[in-house]
């Protein structure tokens, strides 16, 4: 084991921007006699805060010269903030300068998690030389993967609330409860208080655009040849960004030095990643909890530093492998050796809320009758959910709300044996509506022995995008369509005595906004109605959760 290095402070630098706007940086430099590869972390959330400095300390002490920077608008730095739009040209710039510090090799990686993981995707497609090396963590995807609604999900309010100004700003202050509930939507920041421009520009682009295609780096993997370490949770809010990022430049699509470099760590964690062992009622075990800075730091030891520590010879994806409450290694993913199992929705056409007749196996269906419910946008399917937006959703139990007549519960009979679940999770579902335009929700979930329900993933899918979100094409009322919802990716053990349960519904709320059912333009409407939705599982339209499966 390394012994640490006495590290030395500088503090709030101007670094220049190619427009001559000076961004605010703290360094942190080990003694050392020859220069060393640099680290750089560029945050709105304050550079100056307990976490970053703890980082920043940490892998100083361990022969890194680390620059923390505040992005433009932000804290100490000069300029407006825009969240996102500008940002690849700022990290390029930044990346730059500390190449060319006289302590610095002439390596440079970037590190950091959420806003601070997309902005090092945007800034590897400016190719800056020096770029050597990213550890992304907890990172958003492209526009409207997270939120295939057309409109911003309403947290994203309470996030831009937070950013408002230069510093952090006190989001507890606000009822966000009673703020979702406004409408219209593209005026629902009046209801917090503050005027936020940025939240309503965003609803003047309400599909894929050219404006946020200057956004997009999903699909522009080829580009990027860089070792990269991905970490999420599975109850990450944004736990598909990271697992599609690494499937992407670990494709045919990724340079061969890209596809031998990437790593990947996905634990039991939320958004926070490696914080507490257990979310909500669910304790996974003091295995949940892993030295993860040591992880990056072997992984950046290797590639900057060309240090042989056996990182180089080591499986690239680490998983949480949840029930079981273990880790495991895997040589890709998702595991190619997973069999991909349809488990079909039955019912004798009342599967209306936990007291119905609905349920799940892996028998196509034949003549069965359909079922149905009315969505009623005034009075939505709650999603649980911390509505200050600082961790969305966890695996929570959802038994009281399987309680209503507007959510369809499908059941398998108790597992005699375990069953494990990693991979994609897709749902297939036919359904039909009178309305012009509406939503349906899946949701996988777990039920214990004890009649726990505990959410494990969820996906939706708005009707007007369920050819894309690049064009928006309204329904005709009381005609049945298939609709494939992505409910993200899982690895979890159903254990003997448990059950597998999906829901459907057409609202989540306030995870997503309420379909108003009109097919009115999106964020601007006021008006309701109710919709009355029709769900299909016979021979003709087999309704299904596609699961992969893993023998064990």
């Amino acid at each position: 084991m390394k012994s640490p290095v006495e590290v030395r402070t500088q503090w709030n630098l101007s670094v220049p921007m190619r427009d001559g706007v000076t961004l605010a940086t703290d360094l942190y430099l080990p003694r050392m006699d020859d220069p060393v590869p640099a680290l750089l972390l560029r945050t709105p959330y304050g550079k100056h805060g307990d976490e970053m400095v703890r980082l920043a300390r940490y892998f100083a002490a361990n022969g890194y010269a680390v620059a923390v920077m505040d992005v433009r608008g932000r804290g100490d730095s000069e300029g407006t903030f825009i969240p996102y739009f500008g940002e690849g040209q700022d990290g390029y710039d930044s990346v730059e300068w500390l190449a060319k510090q006289p302590f610095c090799s002439g390596k440079v990686a970037t590190m950091g998690a959420s806003y601070l993981g997309r902005i090092q995707w945007l800034t590897a497609l400016e190719k800056p030389p020096h770029l050597s090396a990213m550890v992304v963590a907890v990172t958003p995807s492209d526009p409207f993967v997270e939120w295939p609604t057309g409109v911003p999900v309403p947290a994203h309010a309470a996030w831009l609330f937070l950013t408002s100004g230069r510093t952090m700003q006190n989001t507890s202050a606000v009822q966000w409860d009673k703020v979702y509930e406004h409408l219209p939507l593209m005026t629902m920041d009046e209801a917090t208080g503050r005027h936020m421009p940025m939240w309503r520009e965003e609803f003047l682009h309400t599909q894929l655009d050219e404006y946020w295609k200057r956004l997009c780096y999903q699909t522009r993997f080829e580009e990027i040849d860089l070792p990269i370490m991905h970490i999420t949770g599975w109850y990450d809010d944004e736990q598909v960004g990271t697992l599609r990022n690494f499937e992407g430049m670990t494709s045919k699509a990724a340079t061969e030095r890209a596809r031998r470099s990437q790593r990947l760590v996905v634990g039991p964690w939320g958004h926070q990643v490696n914080k507490t062992q257990k979310l909500g009622e669910v304790d996974f075990g003091p295995q949940a909890l892993i030295d993860l800075e040591g992880t990056e730091l072997r992984f950046l030891d290797y590639f900057l530093k060309g240090e042989e520590n056996g990182v180089a010879h080591e499986p690239p994806v680490s998983i949480f492998v949840m029930g079981m409450n273990q880790w495991r290694v895997e040589r890709e993913w998702p595991p190619s050796r997973a069999t991909y199992a349809k488990y079909f929705l039955h019912s004798g056409g009342r599967a209306n809320s936990l007291f119905g007749d609905g349920t799940l196996n892996a028998t196509r269906p034949l003549a069965e009758p359909s079922d149905s419910y009315t969505y009623d946008p005034v009075r939505p399917v709650p999603f649980i959910m911390d509505v200050s937006a600082e961790q969305i959703s966890g695996p929570d139990d959802y038994t009281a709300i399987e309680r209503r007549d507007d959510v369809l519960v499908y059941t398998s009979e108790v597992l005699t044996e375990a069953m494990e679940v990693t991979g994609p999770i897709t749902a297939e579902i036919y359904a039909e509506t009178d309305a012009a335009d509406t939503d349906f929700m899946a949701k996988l979930i777990d039920v214990w022995p004890t009649g726990f329900a505990q959410r494990l993933s969820d996906g939706m899918v708005r009707a007007r995008f369920r050819l894309g979100m690049d064009r928006a094409d309204l329904i005709e009322p009381n005609q049945i369509y298939k609709y494939e919802v992505d409910c993200w990716y899982l690895s979890h053990v159903f254990l003997p005595g448990h059950r597998i349960r999906l829901e459907v519904a057409s609202s989540a709320f306030p995870k997503y906004d309420r379909n108003p059912n009109t097919g009115d333009p999106l964020g601007q409407y006021t008006r309701v109605q109710v919709a009355h939705q029709t769900i299909h599982h016979d021979q003709e339209h087999p309704s299904s959760i596609i699961l992969p499966i893993i023998q064990r």
